[in-house]
């Protein structure tokens, strides 16, 4: 029994992603390979040193430079029958391909798993995170996408894989690479971060968004995140959105500044280690996962809040 994680990476380094997937992977029981698919892929050095790891499948051709979701599933098909289980985190990239994969190997996808059992069952949540399930599977090869923040990261140093080249699969021709923008930020990235601070509508503005919210996460070193509320009006970016629909982050520290706690943000966050919110309605649901609760006005606690630090 062996297990196929597909790596997340920008051709040049493995994405923390990746990490946390082999752990997934690692409790499956049996030997962890991982595939590197790309162009001019140095990361696959870089994913011979994670430990656990015991090979490495590299990919790599101009095909798979741009990661389009036809040429990585062929890719992923190619060496499938040699797997048990193909597992990809349950990022943008990862559930892009792995119904691909699952449809074509005629399985059933196991989306989202935060917790292993046994090599054949799995924890998953569902109703926003309301229940969770446990889930069995029969099939001969298990297609799974692994919610990140259900599992710790493994080391990525440490480990001695061999590295085995393949063929790149050829180009399907079904689509291709057009462009891509890039968000620049100088704060952590908001799936990795160890604090963040959110806001939500009771902000009123994207000028007091900034105003106030900037100042803590500054202080606090911090990654800012939203409410859909917040992004929907305008307040904050999209790629600033937690919840459901947005990103699942478990941080050390997660402040949640003016958000109600709506079920599908909460869906999104309340797996975070210590959690603080700060809302003037005592009746906010966001109070009943909070560690730490302020009934006050964020327009005065918040401020406060920075001077003290």
């Amino acid at each position: 029994m062996t297990s196929l994680v597909i790596a997340e990476h920008d051709n040049a380094s493995i994405k923390a992603s990746t990490l946390n997937t082999v752990t997934a992977a690692l409790a499956m029981g049996g030997e962890v390979h991982v595939l590197v698919a790309g162009h001019n892929a140095a990361a696959a050095a870089a994913a011979a040193q994670i430990a656990g790891v015991s090979q490495v499948i590299h990919a790599d051709g101009a095909s798979l430079a741009d990661g389009l979701a036809e040429n990585m599933a062929a890719q992923v098909l190619a060496v499938a029958s040699s797997y048990s289980h193909i597992v990809f985190p349950a990022t943008a990239g990862g559930k892009n391909v792995a119904p691909r994969v699952a449809a074509k190997l005629d399985v059933a996808q196991i989306s989202d798993i935060t917790k292993v059992d046994s090599p054949d069952t799995f924890e998953r949540p569902i109703y926003a995170g309301n229940a969770i399930a446990t889930v069995q599977s029969s099939d001969a090869t298990k297609v799974i996408t692994v919610r990140t923040t259900g599992f710790d990261a493994a080391a990525a140093t440490g480990g001695s894989a061999s590295v085995q080249t393949v063929a790149a699969a050829a180009d399907s021709g079904k689509s291709s690479f057009v462009g891509r923008e890039v968000t620049k930020n100088d704060r952590p990235e908001l799936t990795a971060a160890k604090i963040i601070v959110s806001g939500g509508r009771a902000l009123g503005s994207a000028e007091k968004f900034n105003e106030v919210m900037m100042p803590l996460a500054d202080k606090l070193g911090a990654a800012l995140g939203a409410s859909r509320a917040a992004v929907d009006a305008g307040y904050a970016p999209n790629d600033w959105q937690v919840g459901q629909t947005g990103k699942i982050v478990a941080p050390q520290l997660y402040v949640a500044c003016g958000i109600s706690g709506a079920i599908q943000h909460l869906a999104g966050m309340k797996d975070s280690k210590v959690i603080v919110a700060i809302n003037k309605d005592p009746e906010a649901p966001i109070f009943s996962v909070a560690d730490f609760g302020l009934e006050a006005d964020l327009f005065v606690a918040v401020p406060e809040l920075v001077a003290a630090l």
